[in-house]
C-alpha cells in the first residue's frame, strides 16, 4: 500500500521555521497500530491523518508515541495541503476530531485561521520537582490540561533550559512557560516529554489557553503571539467568546509516498 505524504512548516512562510508537521490524506481509517507507527518513523512532533466524509474531515494527531486530544499546528498544516494541494474551492475546510469536536480553519489570502475551542487556565499547586525542573519560579503557576506557569519577561522565557529528566518524574502531558513580549504581545515556549515532545517548536492548542489568559491580562481580545523556540513562529490571536482564532502562514517543504 501507497500512502501520500506531506510536510508543512506551520506558522511560518519561510521552510525550515515554525513547525514542521507530516500530513497524510486517506481514502479511508488504518488500523492505529500503524498510524502510531507512522508516526514514530516520520519523528516529527506531530503526525495528522485525514478522511474526508462528505463535506467534512475527521481528523487525528499523532505524536511518535501517542495519539493526542488536539494539535494546532498539524491542523494548519492539513488545511493548507487541503487548500493548496487539494484544491478544495471555498475559503473554509471544517474537521471534525473525535476528541476536540468540530475545528475551522478559514482562508484569508496566504494566512490560515485556526477557529478553535478555548481552554481558560486555573490557579493550581506546583507538582513536586516542576520549579526545579525549569531552574527559577515563576509568577504564577497554573492549569489546564498543562501545567501554565508565567514569568516576568521575554528573557526569562529564554533562559529557560529544562531538565527534562526530571520533567519526565512529573504526571503532566505538557507545560507552558510565557510572559509579555518585548516585539509582540506575549511569548511561549512549550514541553512535553512525556509524550516524545523535548520542545514543541510552535503550538497552537497551547494557544487555546494563552489566549484567554493574555486577553484578560492586557484588555484586549486581538494579539499578536510569538512561540521563541529556535525555530520560533508567529501567531496572530483573537479570543471570541468560548472560542479562539489561531491566525498563521505555511509553507510545503516535502511531498512524497510511504510504502507499508
Amino acid at each position: 500500500m501507497n500512502l501520500t505524504i506531506f510536510q508543512v512548516d506551520a506558522f511560518t512562510s519561510e521552510v525550515f521555521k515554525g513547525n514542521p508537521a507530516a500530513i497524510c490524506p486517506l481514502d479511508s481509517w488504518l488500523d492505529d497500530g500503524l498510524l502510531q507507527r507512522i508516526a514514530l518513523e516520520n519523528n516529527l512532533s506531530e503526525t495528522a491523518f485525514f478522511v474526508r466524509k462528505d463535506d467534512v474531515y475527521e481528523i487525528r494527531w499523532f505524536t511518535p508515541t501517542f495519539e493526542i486530544d488536539l494539535c494546532g499546528h498539524a491542523t494548519l498544516a492539513s488545511a493548507f495541503v487541503i487548500f493548496e494541494v487539494l484544491k478544495l474551492e471555498t475559503e473554509k475546510v471544517k474537521f471534525h476530531s473525535h476528541k476536540s469536536g468540530e475545528l475551522l480553519v478559514e482562508k484569508n489570502g496566504d494566512r490560515l485561521t485556526l477557529d478553535f475551542p478555548s481552554r481558560p487556565v486555573s490557579a493550581a499547586a506546583a507538582p513536586e520537582g516542576l520549579i526545579e525542573a525549569l531552574g527559577k519560579a515563576p509568577k504564577e503557576i497554573l492549569k489546564a490540561r498543562d501545567y501554565f506557569l508565567v514569568y516576568e519577561n521575554e528573557q526569562e522565557i529564554l533562559d529557560i533550559a529544562p531538565n527534562f529528566s526530571k520533567l519526565l518524574e512529573i504526571d503532566a502531558h505538557g507545560f507552558i512557560v510565557t510572559a509579555k513580549g518585548e516585539n509582540s504581545d506575549f511569548v511561549s515556549r512549550f514541553f512535553a516529554p512525556e509524550v516524545g515532545i523535548f520542545e514543541d517548536p510552535v503550538t497552537g492548542s497551547a494557544h487555546c489557553n494563552l489566549i484567554p489568559f493574555w486577553s484578560a491580562k492586557l484588555g484586549k481580545t486581538e494579539m499578536f503571539a510569538r512561540q521563541i523556540s529556535q525555530r520560533g513562529g508567529e501567531l496572530f490571536c483573537e479570543l471570541r467568546g468560548d472560542r479562539v482564532k489561531i491566525g498563521g502562514n505555511a509553507v510545503l517543504y516535502l511531498k512524497g509516498e510511504i510504502f507499508v
